[in-house]
């Protein structure tokens, strides 16, 4: 599909997002309720409006990506939302971490009038978001996905369709479940490690060639050695995952034991300023009971 979109949400991930597409020269209309977010946009030919109802009357797809399940019912639903100005079929593309079962009642309001929505939220951080390597994690109508991978493929450089309406959202907080354990634990050892003596840029060369590898330890550890943590993501948007996550289990009736615990460190760190912060300093948790200092030459 080609033709003018709507792009609502212009944050540390959504402005490179749409930054990107805007670079592609796709046409842009964006909103954002601070309004000193839209100037870069701007300064790339986007459109400004006032509200996501206006987005949502000037384009025929609106990409939405907002921090909370409740900044999205607003945008989408709400009083000035999408679903005031849009007209029978426009596609919404939540692309926000939000409740998966709030997603599905926002789709089934949309529908009613004849309004489709994806929920198609993304992992890969800020760097990534800048970059355009996202994985775009989609769920919705199999039809609806593919008018919409012309977008998918210039912020990201891998999209997964999962199935129905709300799996999108229920995949990316497994990943966000597996990502925020293994970073407590990647603390835990780093803290370990040199409480034991060993030198902290040493446990970071062994461990990235052996079995205790991950993700984590490749996007976290750096930041610790270098006493780097200015937010790639927050541990307060980290702390507002874990909501969903644990609420979206008890839903289903599955216990999370290290998803729960894990939220407790987060919290910890929080109550210690650290909210702003990104998720690599909850390692000063550990660092501040051990009596140590985690930090690379």
């Amino acid at each position: 599909m080609v033709g003018k979109f709507g792009f609502i949400g212009l944050g540390a991930m959504g402005r490179p997002m749409a930054l990107n597409l805007a670079k592609a020269g796709f046409a842009l209309v964006v909103h954002d309720i601070d309004t000193a977010k839209t100037e870069p946009l701007e300064a790339k030919g986007a459109e400004v409006a006032t509200s996501a109802e206006l987005v949502a009357a000037a384009v025929d797809r609106t990409i939405v990506i907002v921090e909370t399940t409740e900044q999205a019912e607003s945008v989408i639903i709400g009083a000035h939302g999408i679903i005031r100005g849009a007209k029978p079929g426009h596609i919404v593309l939540c692309m926000s971490t939000i409740e998966p079962f709030a997603a599905r009642n926002f789709a089934d309001r949309l529908a009613s009038r004849g309004i489709a929505m994806l929920d198609a939220p993304v992992s890969g951080g800020t760097a990534r978001a800048q970059s355009g390597e996202l994985s775009v994690i989609v769920g919705g109508f199999a039809e609806v996905f593919a008018k919409c991978e012309d977008l998918f493929g210039v912020m990201g450089n891998r999209s997964f369709h999962v199935g129905a309406l709300g799996n999108g959202l229920a995949k990316k907080l497994v990943n966000n479940m597996l990502v925020q354990v293994d970073t407590e634990a990647v603390a835990e050892a780093m803290v370990l490690g040199v409480k034991a003596g060993l030198d902290p840029q040493t446990i970071y060369e062994v461990e990235r060639v052996s079995t205790g590898a991950s993700a984590a330890w490749e996007l976290r550890v750096p930041r610790i050695l270098k006493g780097d943590f200015a937010p790639g993501g927050t541990i307060d948007i980290s702390y507002k995952d874990q909501e969903l996550e644990t609420a979206f289990a008890k839903r289903l009736g599955v216990p999370l034991l290290l998803a729960n615990l894990t939220q407790q460190v987060y919290q910890m760190a929080r109550a210690q300023g650290l909210n702003k912060h990104d998720g690599a300093a909850v390692v000063k948790i550990f660092e501040k009971m051990a009596g140590v200092t985690v930090k690379g030459d």
